[in-house]
């Protein structure tokens, strides 16, 4: 029976848990990896998340910006947490599944407006994270483990994860300079992207649509910021990748929306 691993950027969990809730039902995910849960650890909502139906959760956050959580049925081993690019923000979070398979949940800086990181810190800031994010990859190459890495990239890598790949090309998000470290950390490992594993990077795919725009659906000016890559061993066990593009939809709804694997992997049973 497929794991399912759903990843959101959930854009602050206190107001969401109503939309966490409908995520959990739609998807019936198994694990939940969560980004932007915006809350200290003393404000965190354990008990409501619980309540949704995930008894183990583990996260790590900061006051109004970033934090990470990561919320499963079953019950996760060394949990722990990576510092990139010096800095002390929370972006990392990462557990072990039952069979061994180490689950790491990113981050990955904005990065501003300017795609100059001479001009721009928060753009320097955010190639320098996925540069480190790189070498620590590299670093894993030789331990054969199986790994999943999930979460908001904040990078759209090809042409048509984006709306218009012309007209995006100086927008942050979709810059050769980030696409190219992008690439970068995917041949680090020989990454799979389980969504274009599944859908042809000639087809439109995006998880992510502007609060600007008034009506996201008809304009449908996208990008695709989230992703769930899977080492090589882990490929064969794909079963399917769903983006769940009507969330966008949902009440007081997050500008990202749910991102959904199914892969063959034993966890056993949810304890009740």
């Amino acid at each position: 029976m497929p794991l399912k691993i759903a990843t959101w950027n959930i854009n602050s969990v206190r107001i969401r848990i109503p939309q966490l809730k409908k995520l959990a039902e739609v998807s019936k995910a198994d694990i939940i990896c969560l980004q932007e849960t915006k809350t200290e650890d003393a404000t965190f909502p354990l008990d409501a998340i619980k309540s949704v139906g995930f008894p183990y959760v583990y996260f790590t956050g900061q006051k109004s910006y970033n934090g990470m959580a990561i919320l499963s049925k079953v019950k996760l081993n060394n949990v722990s947490y990576l510092t990139l690019a010096n800095s002390l923000d929370k972006r990392h979070i990462c557990a072990t599944l039952p069979d061994g398979t180490v689950l790491h949940n990113f981050y990955v800086p904005a990065g501003g407006d300017i795609p100059d990181p001479k001009l721009n810190p928060a753009f320097d800031f955010k190639l320098r994270f996925v540069d480190d994010m790189t070498k620590w990859a590299l670093k894993e190459k030789n331990k054969n483990q199986k790994m999943i890495i999930v979460g908001d990239f904040n990078i759209a890598p090809l042409p048509d994860d984006v709306w218009s790949h012309k007209q995006l090309l100086k927008i942050v998000s979709h810059t050769p300079e980030e696409v190219n470290r992008l690439d970068a950390l995917k041949a680090s490992l020989n990454w799979c992207d389980t969504a274009r594993h599944f859908t042809d990077a000639s087809q439109k795919l995006y998880s992510w649509w502007s609060y600007r725009n008034r009506d996201w659906r008809k304009s449908d000016r996208g990008r695709r910021l989230d992703h769930i890559w899977v080492t090589p061993s882990l490929k064969p066990a794909l079963r399917a990748s769903i983006t769940l593009k009507d969330a966008r939809d949902w009440e007081s709804p997050s500008d990202h929306v749910p991102v959904v694997v199914d892969i063959a992997l034993p966890i056993g049973k949810a304890d009740t």
